[in-house]
């Protein structure tokens, strides 16, 4: 099938690209050309596992192209994708204006029947607002050409973003148009051989399924993360805690590791979203303005823990950060919670020496002026005259280093941990002050 994207961000760059693995012909299009042109020389700008290998073969096939034309994006496909940002506004809503200034110009230029497909997460009722600014513009072309608008939000984890793809738990399908319920049914077919995935609904359920699950999977994290401030007044131990509730199959072992916050593009612009459509209908989400505040809270709860350590003089010394990335497997630095150590340690007086093993680059872009923080090449660079460490993303080359090694480098033998990666005890018997999120310290 002929495919256009509009957006090679995270969702539309990885979208394209597995549409194109099962060989349809896909036609990626951003206004950016300075991106398409790095796109186009084989240059990925995103870190996902196993995104540069798909794209270097599909392009090499010629079943993903990339193109600044948007004319020729919405001529290419008989299905257009939206997945262009829906930034949070100021007051916290979805900002809108790329996803319907796509749908003007598919008014603007298309010449036959298309199906649009709202993949960016975007706010209950905005397939109604891109069905309208289609229908605007063909009104003012004097055109009366047929087009169906689906909702079609995606799932995807960041650095598990091709495995979700290509082998979906569910696919959600909106839409009123039995049209384009089929062609989207054909679409998704190969990712939908072993057992009927695809859930259809009305638009309006698809696009509030998608903030449902994200305001879920946030609400699991912030709950934890309050659980885990209790333990620690209380002198429990939450990974236990944490075993003994995940056992229970009601609950599981997803979502309930409890840390420093939860950060990315999603989950904090999605619940904000969510918060602000339900106050347009006059109705106050309580339990979902708490998860927002709880992880605004749970990000300075390592930061307090260290001010208390060093009572609270933190004028001139040095502390290394391992981690710098909202996650592991992706060089994601949006809403990470290192980015509000950095500005609590920078604002005490506090030099920071952090490594992360893909975000290292976007962080020196975004801090190129901050002579408070120095970007390591190695984890072991960071402890040079360090004070203490912080762990702060779970990278797997941090679970298990030489301890010898660390207490040596470090002026003060003391970790604190906001990923709960190592065992107090063990850590204690080493000579070390350890510090972790609800483990009693």
């Amino acid at each position: 099938m002929k495919v256009s994207i509009f957006g090679t961000g995270y969702v539309g760059l990885v979208t394209g690209s597995c549409f194109a693995e099962m060989g349809n012909e896909v036609l990626c299009v951003d206004i950016d050309a300075s991106k398409v042109a790095r796109l186009q020389a084989g240059e990925v700008p995103i870190y996902e596992p196993g995104l540069t290998g798909m794209v270097h073969d599909n392009v090499a096939l010629g079943q993903l192209r990339f193109t600044t034309d948007v004319v020729a994006g919405i001529e290419h496909g008989e299905i257009i994708f939206i997945a262009v940002g829906t930034p949070a506004d100021e007051d916290g809503s979805a900002d809108m204006q790329y996803v319907l200034s796509v749908a003007n110009s598919i008014g603007d230029h298309m010449t036959s029947e298309k199906v649009i497909v709202d993949k960016s997460t975007v706010p209950v009722g905005t397939a109604d607002q891109v069905a309208q600014a289609i229908e605007q513009a063909l009104k003012a072309r004097g055109e009366d050409i047929p087009f169906h608008v689906v909702s079609n939000p995606e799932f995807l984890k960041e650095g598990a973003a091709i495995a979700d793809f290509m082998k979906p738990d569910r696919i959600v399908v909106g839409s009123s148009s039995a049209q384009g319920a089929r062609l989207l049914d054909q679409l998704y077919a190969p990712f939908n051989r072993n057992h009927d995935k695809i859930v259809h609904m009305d638009v309006r359920s698809a696009e509030l399924t998608k903030y449902a699950a994200n305001v879920m999977l946030a609400t699991r994290i912030s709950l934890m993360n309050e659980l885990a401030n209790l333990a620690d007044l209380l002198g429990a131990d939450i990974e236990a805690v944490r075993r003994g509730i995940g056992m229970d199959p009601r609950i599981g072992y997803h979502f309930i590791y409890p840390g420093t916050g939860y950060g990315g593009s999603c989950f904090p612009k999605d619940v904000k979203a969510l918060i602000h459509t339900a106050a347009q209908v006059g109705y106050e989400t309580r339990i979902v303005a708490g998860v927002e505040a709880v992880n605004a809270d749970q990000k300075r709860v390592l930061f307090d823990k260290l001010s208390n350590h060093f009572l609270h003089n933190l004028a001139g010394r040095t502390f290394a950060m391992w981690g710098l990335a909202f996650k592991p497997n992706t060089d994601d630095l949006r809403e990470a919670p290192s980015l509000t150590l950095i500005h609590l340690l920078n604002a005490a007086g506090a030099k920071v020496q952090a490594y992360d093993p893909e975000a290292n680059a976007q962080a020196r872009r975004l801090y190129a002026d901050n002579e408070l923080l120095e970007v390591c090449d190695t984890r072991n660079e960071t402890l040079v005259g360090a004070d203490a460490l912080l762990v702060v993303t779970e990278w797997n080359e941090f679970r298990s280093p030489d301890f010898t090694a660390l207490k040596s480098a470090l002026k003060v033998p003391v970790i604190f941990d906001g990923r709960n990666l190592y065992e107090p005890d063990r850590l204690r018997d080493l000579g070390f002050a350890y510090y972790a999120i609800g483990r009693g310290t």
